[in-house]
């Protein structure tokens, strides 16, 4: 049977590999079927989402891809084909964002500089039963992006604000963390100057929560110095760059294998940062790994006995079982000869 390279292309990737001909047909015939079944979804979507009631006199707050453009949900390019008018954060960016969805709408600019001058436009507009699209260079307007100021107003006027869920990076890259804490803190960006920012670390250093920044990638290596500086050295990392994009890499390593990881190669700093930190232990769990830590260095100059001994009178623990976790160092790593008498 003859074969023939077959080239796949998506948004992110292109795979050559070699298949059998007679296969082709099958699998053409199969992708048109899926394309097909995926149209006719499609429009019974459409038809779901003209068919729902969208306010006037309110204002849209419209999540938008952090990379990918696929990423956008149907409802939002409804709304936004719907609204009079858009403001945004960078009208150029926008503009082409938009285009790329065949969307052409009136835009308002709204940003850092201006939002205060921006939301009163707004306010005014809505008041006339405008509806207005509130959306951001990437991802959702207001989280670590302008927009909070414009929606205050917009609710300080009694008018409706009505948020389209979307694209958020930290959350993105926290799904696929693995980290275990319950709970996650949003950051956000840091200060740019080092003890500015060592200066907000501090009082994070013992939350028992996942704790989510943001980084630009000419800051990455100062940031992550300044983490690897502040916080335990076996604590838990997450670098997630280019979240959604062609170049998306999620590293997870301890806090002392960071910056050594940033160093390997010059493509780890390329690109937008989500940056993850594992939450600090609960007391009791913190406790715990403190005795382990200080009978771990007793054990390498004393045995095992005087090594619990030492450890109880330090950390408080409890010495019999430490004498207990010492044998079992012992057996795991021949850190210190066993002795045969117990503890008092």
């Amino acid at each position: 049977m003859s074969h023939r390279p077959k080239q796949i292309h998506d948004n992110q990737a292109e795979i050559t590999r070699t298949q059998p001909v007679a296969d082709l047909a099958h699998d053409d015939n199969a992708a048109v079927a899926r394309a097909y079944d995926t149209v006719h979804a499609a429009a019974s979507l459409a038809r779901d989402v003209s068919s729902q009631v969208y306010p006037v006199a309110a204002l849209y707050v419209v999540a938008t891809p952090i990379g990918n453009l696929c990423d956008i949900s149907i409802r939002a390019l409804h709304v936004l084909g719907l609204v009079d008018a858009i403001a945004c954060e960078d009208t150029r960016t926008s503009s082409n964002l938009l285009g790329r969805y065949g969307v052409s709408k009136p835009l308002i600019a709204a940003h850092q500089h201006n939002e205060r001058e921006a939301a009163q436009k707004i306010v005014s507009r809505l008041q006339q039963g405008q509806r207005i699209a509130l959306i951001s260079d990437a991802g959702t307007p207001a989280v670590s992006d302008p927009g909070a100021r414009i929606v205050d107003a917009v609710r300080a006027a009694g008018l409706r604000v009505i948020p389209l869920p979307g694209a958020s990076a930290g959350v993105t890259a926290l799904s696929a963390s693995g980290l275990l804490d319950e709970q996650y803190y949003f950051v956000g960006f840091l200060p740019n100057k080092s003890k500015q920012r060592e200066q907000a670390l501090l009082p994070l250093l013992n939350l028992p929560a996942s704790l989510i920044f943001y980084e630009a990638p000419h800051r990455i290596a100062e940031c992550v110095h300044s983490l690897a500086t502040l916080f335990p050295p076996q604590r838990q990392l997450v670098l997630a760059r280019e979240v959604s994009k062609l170049y998306e890499e999620i590293w997870r390593g301890t806090m002392a294998q960071a910056v050594d990881w940033l160093a390997q190669d010059a493509m780890h700093s390329k690109g937008e940062f989500v940056v993850i930190v594992q939450g600090a232990p609960a007391q009791s769990e913190a406790q715990d790994v403190e005795a382990e830590r200080v009978l771990r260095l007793l054990l390498a100059e004393v045995g095992v006995k005087a090594a619990a001994q030492l450890a109880a009178q330090i950390t408080g623990a409890k010495k019999n079982a430490l004498y207990q976790l010492a044998l079992n160092i012992v057996a795991e790593t021949g850190e210190a000869a066993p002795e045969e008498d117990t503890p008092d």
